[in-house]
């Protein structure tokens, strides 16, 4: 029950996280957006587990094999999972990244032997369905952003990279929870990594575009500074504003710090396919923050979806 209500409380986060989100993603792009706020939850979270002492349940194996959880899961599956999102358009990238939930499950059972009862498979499989159904049958499809860009295949396939990695991110981390590994510490080094990774990227980003700009110069005669202004918006992106700066953080503390923090606790005390299934309810659980904040009551298909998930819900917390 721990698990089941740590893994439906990360959902919770994700979700209201997301409604947080949208203003500073449009502003600053997704990657600016998620170097901030990772950066952000990453000290947040050192500082925590510093003053309650979670160090001392880290060993150096257990900081490097949630090190690379944090590369695989957050990473490598965010990066894909945005890639495709400029491709596929949100709703057809949620329902494809939905699939990351029955590949841990899988994985879970190849790799841990974590077994799923008949009644959990099909509770495993409702909710996967429930979600994709919500997303799916969600009114306003017709939006630009649903457009396709680019190759269908080249994005389906990024997509499922991201689910992949998402999934293979908490198995890794899986064996260091349930040996006893503190939450908050192992989400320290999860998002500390993520972190560092995608400053790197950006750096390495900002450095190849000054050059590219220098060249550009030097053709024509004048004098190039690769980089000076470029490393400077790295590290405060242009159009951030102390509004938005509010909206980062609460954004990386509640859905990055919290939600983390949570679907770790859930993969310390049960099965990794049941907490990944369960965690991945947030596209369901926003569909009545959305009627509240904007006042459009979502489809009757949508909410047969969410009618299909909390009926897979129910059917796992009562096994």
């Amino acid at each position: 029950m721990i698990a089941n209500m740590a893994a439906l409380g990360a959902a919770l986060c994700w979700a209201a996280g997301g409604l947080i989100a949208i203003g500073p993603v449009r502003v600053l792009g997704s990657i600016a957006f998620n170097r901030v706020r990772l950066t952000i939850v990453a000290a947040a979270l050192l500082v925590a587990t510093t003053l309650l002492g979670g160090w001392q349940t880290l060993d150096t194996g257990a900081a490097l094999t949630l090190a690379l959880s944090g590369l695989l899961g957050i990473v490598v599956g965010d990066m894909a999972l945005f890639w495709s999102l400029s491709r596929l358009g949100p709703r057809r990238n949620v329902v494809i990244y939905a699939a990351n939930a029955p590949l841990t499950a899988l994985l879970a059972y190849a790799l841990l032997g974590e077994a799923l009862g008949p009644w959990t498979v099909l509770g495993v499989a409702l909710v996967t369905l429930g979600v994709m159904l919500a997303v799916a049958l969600r009114s306003g499809s017709t939006h630009s952003w649903e457009a396709i860009q680019g190759n269908l295949l080249a994005g389906v396939s990024v997509c499922l990279l991201a689910a992949v990695g998402q999934a293979a991110g908490s198995i890794i981390a899986k064996p260091v929870m349930a040996a006893g590994a503190d939450p908050i510490a192992s989400a320290a080094v999860r998002v500390t990594t993520a972190a560092l990774m995608f400053t790197a990227i950006g750096m390495l980003s900002t450095v190849r575009a000054g050059v590219r700009a220098g060249v550009r110069e030097g053709a024509r005669g004048g004098a190039a500074v690769a980089g000076a202004g470029g490393l400077g918006g790295l590290l405060v992106p242009r159009g951030l504003t102390p509004k938005l700066m509010l909206q980062i953080a609460g954004n990386g503390l509640l859905g990055v710090g919290l939600g983390m923090t949570l679907l770790l606790v859930g993969l310390a005390h049960g099965n990794a396919g049941v907490v990944a299934t369960l965690s991945a309810l947030s596209p369901v659980l926003i569909l009545p923050m959305m009627w509240l904040l904007t006042g459009q009551r979502p489809s009757l298909g949508a909410w047969a979806g969410a009618a299909v998930a909390v009926a897979g819900v129910a059917l796992i917390v009562n096994r």
